[in-house]
């Protein structure tokens, strides 16, 4: 990180550049957030810049607050030494550039854990309960309670693997739990005892895992150990009958063999909120297949989104100024953990 202090005395006149614009009011800074901010830091400088204007503040940001930072922005932020962003993920952030920078970048993470866990159990009920399936058949079929008779199947005592099981895969495996399901937690380095009962493994041993689950949930980050991870191997060896959830990155997925999976009846589903391409083009196999339910990438859509966001860096921020160390530091992209990591 670039120096925080001058003369051995803090910062005057920090300036913090904002950019957080977005069309859904719970990813766009609001007037209050604002307002909170400056109350909170009435000696920080707080500059609030559109996506057209954000170029024009960067040579006099010392701390830059946003959704995205352009590679060659660097060129302009001569004096920028911190990069907060409100996401989990940072495979959308020059990670690199920074380092060459000396610019240390930020991501966030403890509030996207609840929305992702409720989205990712209301896929599995759609499917457990027959929902999805009643939803098709409404439109053709007078009466359908057979067919569901077929397909739905009990949560309470099935197992559900959640890979790259970091913070949000820990909030799902507490919902999971409530529900009566066993958990297996699978990650680059698992911890060695969970009081809460989850049974963890290393992503060495996935086939094991994705073996006995009744559903697998995709929570992987996008890096380059994790490209098509869930691949023709990894998919032929899915417990027969089971559900594929991928709330991760759609790069951790090769569709090619999900499709095949399905078709072979290997799946009895798969829930996706992320692919590629996104969006889908119309004709894509994917989007229709009988047993595919697709999401906008809306797992973490939260009324207090932002609110949560500006807290979790305000918070930082009174760390950068007492010189603290910064919560979610990024130094470079690392072996799988979570999707989102947080």
């Amino acid at each position: 990180m670039r120096a925080l202090v001058h003369g051995g005395g803090p910062v005057n006149n920090l300036v913090v550049l904002v950019c957080l614009e977005s069309p859904h009011a719970f990813w766009h800074l609001s007037g209050e957030h604002v307002k909170t901010l400056r109350t909170a830091f009435p000696s920080v400088h707080f500059r609030i810049a559109t996506d057209d204007t954000i170029t024009e503040y960067l040579p006099d940001a010392q701390v830059y607050f946003g959704w995205r930072f352009q590679p060659e922005w660097f060129r302009l932020a001569s004096s920028l030494a911190w990069i907060a962003s409100p996401a989990a993920g940072t495979d959308h952030l020059p990670i690199a550039g920074a380092q060459v920078a000396g610019v240390t970048v930020t991501r966030s993470y403890g509030f996207h854990g609840r929305p992702m866990a409720e989205h990712a159990m209301g896929l599995v009920l759609g499917f457990s309960r027959g929902l999805f399936t009643s939803s098709r058949l409404q439109r053709t079929q007078q009466w359908w309670k057979d067919d569901l008779a077929e397909e739905f199947f009990d949560l309470a005592g099935a197992t559900m693997a959640i890979v790259g099981c970091g913070s949000i895969g820990t909030r799902l495996s507490h919902v999971a739990r409530t529900f009566g399901m066993q958990v297996i937690g699978v990650r680059h380095k698992p911890p060695v005892t969970d009081p809460d009962g989850t049974t963890w493994m290393c992503t060495d041993d996935i086939l094991q895992a994705v073996g006995h689950a009744d559903v697998v949930v995709d929570l992987l980050p996008a890096t380059d150990s994790t490209r098509r991870f869930f691949d023709r191997e990894v998919f032929a060896d899915f417990k027969p009958g089971s559900l594929f959830v991928n709330l991760g990155r759609a790069s951790t997925v090769d569709q090619t063999a999900l499709l095949e999976a399905l078709d072979a009846g290997r799946l009895r589903g798969a829930a996706l909120d992320v692919t590629d391409p996104r969006p889908l083009p119309m004709s894509h196999p994917l989007r229709w297949h009988p047993r595919v339910v697709l999401s906008p990438k809306s797992a973490t859509f939260s009324r207090t989104y932002m609110d949560d966001a500006v807290a979790f860096f305000a918070d930082n921020l009174g760390r950068y100024l007492a010189e603290e160390p910064l919560n979610g530091m990024v130094t470079a992209p690392t072996a799988p953990t979570s999707a989102t990591g947080g």
